[in-house]
């Protein structure tokens, strides 16, 4: 199951955001082990980065994207998929742009704790507990 991790999935992870820090970072356990392919929309890996060195200095924002970019695969941000986002029924651009890059990637589905932002998706969407609970049941 080719997943695409929304932005704050991520964030909560590096910024050790309470409640969510545990479930998301059962996620990126489980793609660490193989049980998802997990992926990165591009502008999350900058955004991430610019993030991070704000509150955290460069060096930290550096450690932290190399480490990303070993886990998981990037879902490419291009003309066409920024195109189609300006076209889309999203009400917010860089929910569209994410979830057209994990359609033009091939992902089965995106992961956030932001639901509702992706309401127009074609794609599947979870929160991150859901998505946990849909791994647990394929290994029973």
């Amino acid at each position: 199951m080719r997943i695409l991790f929304d932005t704050n999935v991520v964030l909560d992870v590096f910024l050790n955001r309470e409640p969510f820090v545990e479930s998301a970072a059962n996620l990126f356990e489980a793609n660490a082990r193989g049980d998802i392919e997990g992926m990165l929309g591009a502008t999350t890996v900058t955004t991430i980065y610019y993030l991070l060195n704000s509150n955290r200095g460069n060096a930290v924002a550096h450690e932290k994207v190399e480490a990303l970019l070993r886990l998981f695969d990037v879902a490419v941000v291009n003309h066409q998929v920024l195109m189609e986002a300006t076209e889309s029924e999203f009400a917010d651009y860089e929910d569209a742009v994410l979830h057209g890059a994990a359609r033009t990637a091939g992902a089965d589905g995106i992961v956030t704790r932001n639901t509702a932002d992706f309401s127009a998706a074609s794609l599947s969407v979870h929160t991150p507990t859901e998505l946990l609970t849909i791994l647990d049941h394929r290994r029973e």
